[in-house]
């Protein structure tokens, strides 16, 4: 399960005339209700949200905002297209127009990097996965993370957008421990602390022992993807540290 859904827009919004109902927006409704993914998943809230609005007339900024969250929780310009116009028929002809006006708005803004990012999955055997949302803080970007094997070894396709790299950070363990990176597709970078950065492209293996400062991440002009396989540990533990500064970032261009 994923780290509570983050919300300040009640107290943001509201926070000194009604404190009450903007700890219950940003609390109740986003921090507990829509953290619940084991019940119903992010994705089938934002359409649940999104018929509910649009049936009662709110074509407003918070449908604006939920028609946002939907496509960061996974629904494609095709599905919203699809909703759009069967809502139409049930909640309202001119609603369905005020609708399709914002997002249209939403889904074209960024075709040409939905295109790459469709290339890119095409490239490779693994799925890019679902946002990565539960590690997002420890990420400069969006990064995206699909399991491929969850026994005996854990496995994970991680992707990263242009740009994207994850903070400093040491993988600990008393004995064993570490982390195997092997490219699968795009380009992207690896680096230790005091030591250049290594350019990664598919096929290339990288093996990172416990204790080591490092990261990892996309190149800034490419998509990139590895797998990460953690290598068996005892008291094995992730410490995150320091962003990837965006001018040492610069100098690996």
């Amino acid at each position: 399960m994923n780290d509570m859904v983050k919300q300040t827009a009640g107290r943001d919004a509201l926070g000194t005339f009604a404190p009450k109902f903007a700890q219950l927006n940003d609390d109740v409704l986003f921090g507990e209700v829509w953290s619940r993914e084991e019940k119903l998943s992010l994705r089938d809230r934002s359409l649940v949200t999104i018929t509910a609005l649009i049936a009662s007339g709110m074509i407003d900024t918070s449908f604006q905002y939920h028609l946002q969250t939907a496509k960061k929780n996974g629904i494609t310009k095709t599905e919203i297209a699809e909703i759009l116009t069967q809502l139409a028929f049930y909640a309202g002809w001119p609603k369905a127009w005020a609708a399709f006006r914002m997002a249209t708005e939403i889904w074209t803004e960024d075709e040409p990097a939905q295109d790459a990012k469709s290339a890119h999955e095409q490239s490779m055997v693994f799925p890019i996965g679902k946002p990565n949302d539960g590690f997002a803080q420890y990420f400069s970007g969006q990064s995206f993370l699909a399991p491929v094997s969850t026994s005996q070894v854990g496995i994970f396709n991680v992707t990263f957008e242009p740009g994207c790299r994850n903070n400093w950070h040491v993988h600990h363990a008393k004995s064993g421990g570490g982390q195997i990176l092997i490219c699968v597709a795009g380009r992207g970078f690896y680096q230790e602390w005091g030591k250049e950065a290594i350019e990664m492209k598919p096929g290339d293996v990288v093996n990172i022992p416990a204790g080591v400062k490092h990261w990892h991440g996309a190149a800034p002009d490419s998509w990139f993807s590895h797998l990460a396989a953690e290598v068996p540990a005892e008291e094995g533990s992730n410490e995150w540290m320091e962003p990837v500064s965006d001018e040492d970032y610069g100098k690996l261009v």
